[in-house]
């Protein structure tokens, strides 16, 4: 659906985009992260055809960004991180003007128009001025431009920044509906919200491409770690001493959490798995044994590990 060749994007001596590449499939929700200033809204703009390469190129299904943006922004609807918002202009007159661009009028741009709101949860509000809004219903209105001509792409921006809790399951409901029939490309900063509405999470760090998978890909791969954790009734200090009779099972943290159990948290390399070594010491301890279960390590420590300065592997 969407092809990355080699892409390059330079501003001045500073490239912020380094030779990247990358397919998109078709029907695909997929997450896009990085720290500020990792190349990830420039990437979208060059998606888009708002700004051009420097050098390798863009393929939009049989299009290219080079020889062929309008053709592709037709098939693309885009919310940029700043909402393209005229907010004296009433719902339906925004959308009117939008959609005019779109070339859609007269009674296509009525079936347009009701599909749109419907979609976005719109119809209480189609007659006031944008500035009277919440900011939840302007993001909804930022959405209905991206989707006013059907596009089959969506491009989103950071479509959630800056909204309250509410508002951020709201807007996170609407596009895991649009996404049930179009290929759309996510950026946030939100690593929960990529978590619940990505198939695939691409990584971008200092303009290159640092992991690319499915969450679970993510979080084996690069990680390479596993952690269990235990509760038994054992001393902190009995429980130390586990590391030193497995010393693959690296004891990461210990607490109390009732009165004579401990929980433990051990760490080691999903090659190398602990897990019986440490329930057939606990059986010959004789401890009574609360919780054993492993746990993954998150999507954000992973992030971490990637974009933190010296954490690209």
């Amino acid at each position: 659906m969407i092809r990355l060749e080699n892409l390059v994007k330079d501003y001045g001596t500073v490239r912020a985009v380094n030779s990247i590449d990358f397919e998109i499939n078709e029907g695909e929700i997929l997450g896009f992260l990085g720290p500020n200033g990792a190349g990830k809204s420039t990437t979208l703009k060059m998606i888009t055809c708002y700004l051009n390469p420097t050098a390798g190129n863009i393929h939009v299904g049989k299009y290219n960004v080079v020889e062929n943006s309008a053709e592709i922004r037709s098939m693309i609807g885009y919310l940029p991180e700043t909402n393209p918002l005229y907010t004296e202009m009433t719902v339906y007159d925004y959308l009117k003007y939008v959609a005019t661009m779109r070339n859609i009028k007269g009674k296509e741009f009525n079936t347009a128009f009701k599909r749109t709101i419907d979609k976005c949860g719109l119809k209480e509000v189609v007659a006031k001025p944008i500035h009277t809004l919440s900011k939840g219903f302007k993001q909804r209105v930022g959405l209905a431009q991206a989707i006013i001509h059907n596009p089959r792409i969506l491009i989103l921006d950071e479509p959630t920044s800056g909204l309250d809790p509410n508002q951020i399951v709201e807007i996170r409901e609407l596009i895991k509906e649009l996404g049930k029939e179009k290929t759309v490309v996510l950026s946030s900063h939100i690593l929960q919200e990529v978590q619940a509405l990505c198939d695939r999470i691409i990584i971008i760090n200092r303009g290159k491409i640092v992991a690319d998978g499915s969450q679970a890909d993510l979080t084996e791969d690069y990680s390479n770690r596993a952690r269990l954790i235990i509760q038994v009734d054992a001393s902190q200090e009995d429980l130390t001493k586990i590391s030193g009779v497995i010393p693959s099972a690296k004891l990461v943290s210990c607490k109390s959490i009732l009165d004579g159990f401990n929980e433990a948290v051990f760490e080691y390399t999903p090659t190398n798995d602990v897990r019986k070594e440490i329930y057939n010491y606990i059986k010959q301890q004789d401890w009574t044994l609360l919780e054993f279960h492993r746990d993954y390590i998150s999507l954000e420590e992973v992030f971490r590990s990637l974009t933190i300065e010296g954490g690209n592997r």
